[in-house]
Order: structure tokens, then sequence, then C-alpha cells
């Protein structure tokens, strides 16, 4: 895993080559680059090489007066060293190992940093999130499905959480499961579960976006969320309650074209409300580990599940498009500035309403993203930010 100083000529051009590798990873841990801009960076210039060289460039043309902070050659190795010390690995998007549901979905991690078994992300998996705060009947329920979908062939991918995701994981361990990290991958969270841990790293694996040695914060796990999702074919939630955080997992797997179990709980119970709500909004009601198998089976047959990412995303290592002359990146730069606003604006009205082309615009938002003026919002909508 670890990456020289200098590389050869003749692995230079490589798309996946020591200097690309280091250079993504300083990519996306730059300032204001996140998965989407990382990859719209990747599709406009090539390579990720090509992009960092363009950054000053862009956030200048975006209006930023200062310098934006790019990721050094030194601490990108510093990272990789310390990745390596810990015996962990790198998986890069659209590279041979990282889980391929995961790389269709819209905000991929560009790199995942494993511990443990790494060849378990590739097995077809089923995400299972519930209740941190299960109950009895609800531990052991989870932990016996586990159990069976592991014996019927599928990774059980949760987040380690206390409650139902550590059943789902100890139901599964003889089988492959995988615990998607809140923070960085040598940071057990939370510490009860240090056993657990320990035994993810000598027969499962944990994996992670975020940072070795970084501290869980509340923000970093709706993003651990579709990580679990989009690795998963389908994601089964237990007990979870009308504002549970498993919630916010059912509904990411929805958008990436998922299937959503719910299991029901009595109605009296607050930690089954956001559960029996799914149901009521159509999730497949499941009683058992056979429902999930047998919908998936049938999924397969009609040839579902093997497409849930087909047509997503344009490949990342094909040609970039023609560049934007300057001229015309200029001229509709005052033009698209004047169309946004603070509240979330749709692009294709953008386009429509100023009349640019659609690559010149592409190129003006991606300026703005990149000085900080710019967030990208659900829906293929925009907004400009405070500043």
């Amino acid at each position: 895993m670890g990456l020289p100083r200098e590389t050869t000529p003749d692995t230079e051009d490589c798309m996946f080559c020591d200097a690309e590798k280091l250079a993504r990873l300083r990519l996306i841990r730059s300032e204001n680059i996140g998965p989407v801009t990382f990859f719209r960076l990747l599709e406009r210039f090539g390579n990720a090489r090509a992009a960092l060289d363009a950054l000053p460039g862009l956030a200048r043309n975006g209006g930023r007066a200062k310098a934006l902070k790019i990721c050094t050659l030194h601490e990108a190795e510093d990272e990789v060293a310390e990745l390596k010390a810990m015996g962990a690995d790198m998986l890069f998007h659209g590279a041979a190992g990282y889980p391929p549901l995961l790389t269709y979905i819209e905000d991929a991690p560009p790199v995942l940093f494993v511990r443990g078994h790494a060849h378990l992300l590739n097995k077809k998996a089923v995400g299972m999130v519930g209740s941190r705060n299960a109950s009895i009947n609800g531990r052991h329920f989870a932990r016996d499905m586990a159990t069976h979908l592991g014996q019927a062939g599928y990774l059980v991918v949760s987040g380690m959480a206390r409650g139902i995701d550590t059943a789902a994981h100890l139901g599964a361990l003889a089988t492959g499961t995988v615990a998607v990290m809140g923070g960085g991958v040598d940071v057990c969270y939370p510490r009860e579960n240090q056993d657990l841990y320990d035994n993810l790293l000598d027969v499962g694996c944990v994996c992670t976006e975020v940072r070795a040695g970084t501290t869980p914060q509340a923000r970093h796990f709706p993003r651990r969320n579709r990580i679990i999702s989009g690795i998963a074919r389908a994601i089964v939630v237990l007990e979870a309650g009308a504002r549970s955080g498993s919630l916010i997992t059912a509904r990411m797997a929805l958008e990436q074209g998922r299937e959503v179990f719910a299991v029901p709980g009595a109605p009296q119970d607050p930690r089954v409300k956001g559960s029996n709500a799914l149901i009521r909004d159509g999730a497949m009601l499941t009683e058992t580990a056979d429902d999930v198998i047998g919908a998936l089976s049938d999924m397969g047959m009609r040839g579902t599940v093997g497409k849930l990412g087909e047509g997503r995303r344009r490949p990342i290592d094909t040609p970039p498009p023609a560049p934007v002359p300057a001229h015309q990146a200029d001229a509709a730069r005052k033009l698209v500035i004047r169309a946004l606003g603070y509240g979330p604006t749709d692009i294709d009205a953008i386009i429509r309403d100023t009349g640019c082309g659609a690559a010149a615009v592409s190129v003006v938002l991606l300026e703005l993203e990149i000085a900080g003026r710019l967030e990208r919002q659900a829906g293929n909508r925009v907004a400009l930010i405070a500043v």
C-alpha cells in the first residue's frame, strides 16, 4: 500500500499509478472539495493531477481573494504512511476492490480506508440499521436475521452503533460483516464495542471515508449512512424511532435505488414509530430473513439488482470534455451569478434563463463551489453561500 515519492515514466499515464493515487488523496483533502466536486473536477480535467493544478485559477475565477488550502504532497505521503503503519488499505473509486454498487452513487467516497478483510466488500450485501436504545427482543431479532442473511451468502453491513447495529454484526461474524465507521478507521466508537471492533479486524472489516485518528462527530453520521446504503442491495430497518437516524439511511437507500425493508412493531412502542411509518409509506413489511432473501432473489431474476448502478454516472476514466473557451466562461459568469440566489435554484433553470451553454454554466458553478461561495443541494439545485 505504500506509495513511493517518485514514479517511473512508464507508470505516469496509468489511471491508478502511485502519483495519481497521491493526487486523488490530495484533491479530496483540499479545501472546499467534497465527493461531488471531486468527481466533477475529474470529469473536467481527466485526472487528479491536472485538477490540482487548476484549483487556484478556478478559485480566483469564482471570486476567492485568499489562497485556497491545497493538501500538499508531504501531507498526503504522511497520511499514507500512517495508514500503512496500522495495516489499513486504501480503496479508490473505480479501482479493483472498491464496493461495486457504491461506485454508482453520486456522492460516493473517492477513497475508502479499510482495516480487516477488504475482500468482503465485494460480496452482495444487505444493510441493517435501527435503534441504539433497542429492546431485548429487537436485538435478538436483529442477531438472528443477520445470522440467516449471512448463511444465505449475504454480507451484513451496519454502523457498529450500540443496539441493533451491534446485534447485526454479532449475528454475522461467522459469515462476514462490515462496519462503516463515523470516525477514523482506527477509532473504535462507541468504546464499549472494543471487543466487537477487534473481532471485525480478525474476521470482518471496518471502513470509512474519514481520515485516521478522527473522533466521530454528529455531522459524520449522515454521511456514514449513505455509505451503508450505497454498499448494500437493500436496507432492513428495525426499531427505528420517529426521528431516528435510521430513517435517513432508509431515505438515502431509496434515492440510491435500493430496496427498503422494515420490521413492524407494537404501536405503543415509540422505538418503532419510524419503522412502522416506513411500512405505511411503502417499505416491504419484513418478519423473517426469508422475506428479504426471497425479495432480492426475485429482483435478481428480473435483472433489477444487477442494474442498480447502470447509467447513473459516466465513468471517470473517460477522456475529459473539450475545454470551454475563456470568453464563453467569462460571458456566462456574470449571468449565472445574477441568476443565483441564497435559496435553492434548479441548474436546468439557470441554463434556460441565462441562455448559456450547459458546459459554460457547469464551469462557473464549479468555480463558485471551489471558491466557497456555492453549495449543491438535492435535486440538481444550487445556492449561494453568504460569506
